[in-house]
């Protein structure tokens, strides 16, 4: 993606697996695409939150498209691809991709608040 210094750090940390402590990790996966209506900054990505026995509980990724929430009955809905997974039985919402720094940043805001929410069991 023209213009985003970002994507490349993206990019370097693929296959990156990183340790959350008490048994939880990330994983990140990310690499270049032909841009697309469906991928429009070129790049397919992944970044997942494992709990200690490997199941996903948390991750945002562009890997199908998810349908945005009813707000208007009759609206024509556009189908996104870049989403997050709230939680383990979370079918996906929409995510608006700015760039690739932001999406590492408010993907990590994520992990830590899901963290936090674990810890206080």
């Amino acid at each position: 993606m023209k213009g985003d210094p970002a994507i490349d750090t993206l990019l370097d940390l693929h296959g990156a697996i990183l340790d959350q402590e008490g048994g939880y990790w990330v994983k990140i996966e990310a690499w270049r695409v032909a841009a697309s209506h469906a991928v429009p900054h070129g790049i397919r990505y992944s970044l997942t939150l494992h709990e200690p026995y490997g199941k996903r509980i948390l991750g945002d990724d562009n890997a199908h498209a998810v349908k945005p929430p009813r707000k208007f009955k009759y609206a024509g809905r556009i189908l996104a691809f870049d989403h997050k997974h709230r939680h383990i039985a979370d079918h996906g919402v929409p995510y608006e991709f700015k760039d690739a720094q932001q999406l590492v940043e408010d993907f990590f805001a994520d992990v830590d608040r899901v963290l936090q929410e674990v810890r206080k069991r």
